[in-house]
């Protein structure tokens, strides 16, 4: 019998991250963007993660990638079609991510009405901290998430203000498709989103909670 997989270690064997977008009306509002009547979704592969001490990567193809800080929700277990009231019991924890988007590429792909898949699913994409426990974190609401670049302050933002809510998230993901122990689903980012380059350092935490730092490299892809 195969051993149990750890979900302190998530990113090794996870299957899916999903991703919500236009998720605080700042960061709607500074994208110039439209808010959405229902969580928008995307996706990013398992090969897009970058866990600790992995550098995040920027593609070849861009000259333009900016960070996006965001709280991550580590599923606990299978969950199909989940009422929006029990959806907290499918959470086995958090991490905190950056959702490394290649905004130049995205703008091509917004003008042309096409899918976001070059712009958000390059590897080493979505940097991820270590793995927080569910009971660490009594109110996922009542977090103050923050990112400095080589230690200027980019990014500072309250899960309070998510427009839609951790349960309603994971209810409505459920009944898309379906999601499995192990999947990381991305939050949304708040305003403050901005550009890397190659040998930047990139300091992310929740307060009080669990910081991570990682090094901004360029690929030769």
């Amino acid at each position: 019998m195969a051993a149990p997989r750890p979900l302190s270690r998530f990113w090794e064997w996870g299957k899916n991250i999903v991703c919500v977008g236009r998720n605080y009306a700042d960061h709607v509002q500074e994208m110039r963007s439209a808010p959405t009547r229902e969580p928008l979704l995307f996706l990013k592969p398992s090969t897009a993660y970058a866990p600790a001490g992995a550098p995040a990567l920027l593609p070849a193809y861009s000259r333009d990638v900016q960070h996006e800080l965001e709280l991550g929700v580590v599923v606990g277990r299978r969950a199909r079609a989940v009422p929006e009231a029990a959806a907290m019991d499918y959470v086995a924890g958090y991490a905190l991510c950056l959702d490394m988007t290649a905004r130049d590429v995205q703008d091509e792909c917004k003008k042309k009405g096409l899918p976001w898949t070059l712009a958000k699913g390059f590897p080493a994409s979505c940097p991820v901290s270590a793995f927080v426990p569910k009971e660490r974190i009594p109110d996922p609401h009542a977090l103050k998430l923050w990112l400095k670049v080589n230690g200027e302050l980019r990014q500072e933002g309250e899960t309070s203000a998510m427009i839609f809510s951790i349960p309603c998230i994971i209810s409505y993901v459920s009944r898309v498709l379906t999601l499995e122990e192990g999947d990381l689903i991305l939050t949304g980012t708040p305003s403050g989103v901005g550009p890397v380059k190659d040998q930047d350092e990139i300091e992310a935490g929740i307060d009080g909670v669990v910081t991570m730092r990682v090094q901004v490299r360029r690929s030769e892809y």
